[in-house]
Protein backbone atom coordinates (compact mmCIF):
# COMPACT_ATOMS: atom_id res chain seq x y z
CA UNK A 1 0.00 0.00 0.00
CA UNK A 2 1.24 3.46 -0.89
CA UNK A 3 1.99 5.43 2.28
CA UNK A 4 2.93 8.79 0.77
CA UNK A 5 0.20 10.91 -0.79
CA UNK A 6 0.69 12.47 -4.20
CA UNK A 7 2.99 15.50 -4.10
CA UNK A 8 2.23 18.94 -5.53
CA UNK A 9 5.01 21.30 -6.50
CA UNK A 10 4.98 24.86 -5.18
CA UNK A 11 3.24 26.31 -8.25
CA UNK A 12 0.54 23.60 -8.15
CA UNK A 13 0.00 24.12 -4.42
CA UNK A 14 -0.33 27.91 -4.93
CA UNK A 15 -2.79 27.37 -7.79
CA UNK A 16 -4.85 24.91 -5.72
CA UNK A 17 -4.91 27.31 -2.74
CA UNK A 18 -6.08 30.10 -5.06
CA UNK A 19 -8.82 27.87 -6.57
CA UNK A 20 -10.01 26.88 -3.09
CA UNK A 21 -10.01 30.47 -1.83
CA UNK A 22 -12.08 31.63 -4.82
CA UNK A 23 -14.43 28.71 -4.14
CA UNK A 24 -14.93 29.54 -0.46
CA UNK A 25 -15.33 33.26 -1.30
CA UNK A 26 -18.25 32.33 -3.54
CA UNK A 27 -19.64 30.07 -0.83
CA UNK A 28 -19.35 32.97 1.65
CA UNK A 29 -21.32 35.21 -0.72
CA UNK A 30 -24.11 32.60 -0.87
CA UNK A 31 -24.04 32.23 2.93
CA UNK A 32 -24.23 36.00 3.30
CA UNK A 33 -27.58 35.93 1.49
CA UNK A 34 -28.85 33.33 3.99
CA UNK A 35 -27.80 35.16 7.18
CA UNK A 36 -28.09 38.76 5.90
CA UNK A 37 -24.82 39.61 7.61
CA UNK A 38 -21.19 39.80 6.61
CA UNK A 39 -19.61 36.35 6.23
CA UNK A 40 -15.86 35.97 5.86
CA UNK A 41 -14.32 32.64 4.93
CA UNK A 42 -10.64 32.03 4.39
CA UNK A 43 -8.43 29.00 3.79
CA UNK A 44 -4.96 29.63 5.20
CA UNK A 45 -3.63 26.14 4.46
CA UNK A 46 -4.13 23.32 1.96
CA UNK A 47 -2.51 19.92 2.41
CA UNK A 48 -2.73 16.47 0.84
CA UNK A 49 -2.41 13.78 3.50
CA UNK A 50 -3.52 10.22 4.19
CA UNK A 51 -6.87 9.61 5.89
CA UNK A 52 -5.05 8.50 9.04
CA UNK A 53 -2.98 11.71 9.07
CA UNK A 54 -6.10 13.87 8.50
CA UNK A 55 -7.88 12.14 11.41
CA UNK A 56 -4.79 12.67 13.61
CA UNK A 57 -4.49 16.36 12.62
CA UNK A 58 -8.07 17.09 13.71
CA UNK A 59 -7.75 14.80 16.74
CA UNK A 60 -4.75 16.81 17.98
CA UNK A 61 -6.56 20.14 17.56
CA UNK A 62 -10.05 19.23 18.76
CA UNK A 63 -10.79 17.56 22.09
CA UNK A 64 -14.58 17.76 21.83
CA UNK A 65 -16.97 15.76 19.66
CA UNK A 66 -17.19 16.71 15.98
CA UNK A 67 -20.08 17.34 13.64
CA UNK A 68 -19.74 17.07 9.85
CA UNK A 69 -21.81 17.60 6.73
CA UNK A 70 -20.98 15.02 4.08
CA UNK A 71 -21.60 14.99 0.33
CA UNK A 72 -20.43 12.64 -2.42
CA UNK A 73 -19.11 14.27 -5.59
CA UNK A 74 -18.64 12.74 -9.03
CA UNK A 75 -16.95 14.02 -12.17
CA UNK A 76 -13.43 13.97 -13.65
CA UNK A 77 -12.34 13.48 -10.02
CA UNK A 78 -14.68 11.87 -7.51
CA UNK A 79 -14.85 11.32 -3.77
CA UNK A 80 -16.49 12.44 -0.58
CA UNK A 81 -16.44 16.00 0.80
CA UNK A 82 -16.79 16.77 4.51
CA UNK A 83 -17.36 20.11 6.20
CA UNK A 84 -16.24 19.50 9.81
CA UNK A 85 -16.73 21.58 12.98
CA UNK A 86 -16.20 21.03 16.69
CA UNK A 87 -19.75 20.44 17.97
CA UNK A 88 -19.94 23.75 19.90
CA UNK A 89 -18.90 25.64 16.74
CA UNK A 90 -21.65 23.86 14.81
CA UNK A 91 -24.27 25.12 17.26
CA UNK A 92 -22.72 28.59 17.08
CA UNK A 93 -23.06 28.51 13.30
CA UNK A 94 -26.73 27.49 13.56
CA UNK A 95 -27.36 30.39 15.97
CA UNK A 96 -25.67 32.75 13.50
CA UNK A 97 -28.00 31.53 10.76
CA UNK A 98 -31.35 31.30 12.57
CA UNK A 99 -30.78 34.14 15.06
CA UNK A 100 -30.15 34.39 18.81
CA UNK A 101 -33.78 34.77 19.79
CA UNK A 102 -34.68 31.14 19.12
CA UNK A 103 -35.40 28.86 22.12
CA UNK A 104 -32.77 26.19 22.93
CA UNK A 105 -35.18 23.27 22.29
CA UNK A 106 -36.25 24.66 18.91
CA UNK A 107 -32.64 25.37 18.05
CA UNK A 108 -31.70 21.75 18.67
CA UNK A 109 -34.56 20.59 16.41
CA UNK A 110 -33.38 22.89 13.64
CA UNK A 111 -29.66 22.16 14.06
CA UNK A 112 -29.44 19.19 11.68
CA UNK A 113 -31.42 20.87 8.92
CA UNK A 114 -29.58 24.20 9.25
CA UNK A 115 -26.17 22.48 9.26
CA UNK A 116 -27.06 20.34 6.25
CA UNK A 117 -28.18 23.43 4.32
CA UNK A 118 -25.08 25.42 5.34
CA UNK A 119 -22.80 22.52 4.44
CA UNK A 120 -24.55 22.17 1.11
CA UNK A 121 -24.00 25.88 0.33
CA UNK A 122 -20.32 25.83 1.36
CA UNK A 123 -19.34 22.50 -0.22
CA UNK A 124 -21.26 23.16 -3.45
CA UNK A 125 -19.85 26.69 -3.66
CA UNK A 126 -16.31 25.51 -3.02
CA UNK A 127 -16.23 22.37 -5.19
CA UNK A 128 -18.54 23.73 -7.88
CA UNK A 129 -16.47 26.84 -8.50
CA UNK A 130 -13.19 24.87 -8.36
CA UNK A 131 -14.51 22.45 -11.01
CA UNK A 132 -15.82 25.36 -13.09
CA UNK A 133 -12.41 27.06 -13.11
CA UNK A 134 -10.87 23.72 -14.11
CA UNK A 135 -13.42 23.70 -16.99
CA UNK A 136 -15.41 20.72 -15.71
CA UNK A 137 -18.55 20.07 -13.66
CA UNK A 138 -19.16 17.91 -10.59
CA UNK A 139 -22.37 16.17 -9.59
CA UNK A 140 -23.04 16.52 -5.84
CA UNK A 141 -25.23 14.25 -3.71
CA UNK A 142 -27.67 15.53 -1.09
CA UNK A 143 -25.95 16.39 2.23
CA UNK A 144 -26.16 14.28 5.36
CA UNK A 145 -24.94 15.07 8.88
CA UNK A 146 -22.46 12.86 10.77
CA UNK A 147 -21.33 13.05 14.39
CA UNK A 148 -18.35 11.47 16.14
CA UNK A 149 -14.60 11.82 16.52
CA UNK A 150 -12.15 12.23 13.64
CA UNK A 151 -11.53 8.48 13.24
CA UNK A 152 -15.29 7.89 12.89
CA UNK A 153 -15.63 10.66 10.27
CA UNK A 154 -12.68 9.57 8.15
CA UNK A 155 -13.25 5.86 8.64
CA UNK A 156 -16.96 5.80 7.80
CA UNK A 157 -16.25 4.63 4.26
CA UNK A 158 -14.42 1.37 4.89
CA UNK A 159 -11.01 0.49 6.27
CA UNK A 160 -8.81 3.45 7.30
CA UNK A 161 -5.84 1.62 5.79
CA UNK A 162 -7.33 1.60 2.30
CA UNK A 163 -5.49 3.74 -0.22
CA UNK A 164 -7.45 6.98 0.02
CA UNK A 165 -6.05 10.44 0.48
CA UNK A 166 -7.45 13.68 1.81
CA UNK A 167 -7.24 17.16 0.36
CA UNK A 168 -7.35 18.85 3.76
CA UNK A 169 -8.30 22.50 4.20
CA UNK A 170 -8.27 24.42 7.47
CA UNK A 171 -10.89 27.18 7.27
CA UNK A 172 -11.63 30.28 9.32
CA UNK A 173 -15.20 31.59 9.45
CA UNK A 174 -16.43 34.86 10.75
CA UNK A 175 -20.24 35.05 10.81
CA UNK A 176 -22.33 37.67 12.66
CA UNK A 177 -19.36 38.69 14.80
CA UNK A 178 -18.73 35.05 15.77
CA UNK A 179 -15.44 33.34 15.02
CA UNK A 180 -16.05 29.76 13.97
CA UNK A 181 -13.28 27.42 12.94
CA UNK A 182 -13.70 24.35 10.80
CA UNK A 183 -12.22 22.08 8.17
CA UNK A 184 -13.06 20.95 4.67
CA UNK A 185 -11.80 17.50 3.73
CA UNK A 186 -12.10 15.97 0.27
CA UNK A 187 -11.44 12.24 0.43
CA UNK A 188 -10.27 10.86 -2.93
CA UNK A 189 -8.56 7.75 -4.24
CA UNK A 190 -5.23 8.00 -6.07
CA UNK A 191 -6.63 8.10 -9.67
CA UNK A 192 -8.93 11.02 -8.72
CA UNK A 193 -6.09 12.88 -7.03
CA UNK A 194 -3.84 12.34 -10.05
CA UNK A 195 -6.62 13.62 -12.34
CA UNK A 196 -7.00 16.72 -10.12
CA UNK A 197 -3.22 17.31 -10.29
CA UNK A 198 -3.40 17.06 -14.11
CA UNK A 199 -6.32 19.54 -14.26
CA UNK A 200 -4.40 21.97 -12.00
CA UNK A 201 -1.38 21.74 -14.35
CA UNK A 202 -3.67 22.51 -17.33
CA UNK A 203 -5.19 25.44 -15.40
CA UNK A 204 -1.67 26.84 -14.72
CA UNK A 205 -0.80 26.50 -18.44
CA UNK A 206 -3.96 28.41 -19.42
CA UNK A 207 -3.22 31.20 -16.94
CA UNK A 208 0.42 31.43 -18.10
CA UNK A 209 -0.67 31.59 -21.77
CA UNK A 210 -3.22 34.33 -21.03
CA UNK A 211 -0.64 36.47 -19.22
CA UNK A 212 2.01 36.20 -21.94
Amino acid sequence: MREEPIALNELERDALTELVNIGVSRAAASLRKMVHKQVILSVPSVEIVTRKAAAALIGQRESESLIAVQQQFEGPFSGRALLIFPESNGLSLVRAIVGDEMEEADLFDMEEEALAETGNVILNGCLGSMANMLQHTLKMSLPDVLRGDSTVLFGSLGNMNEEKFVLFLYINFSVRERDIRGYIAMIMDLPSLEKLKQLIAEFIDRVMTETE
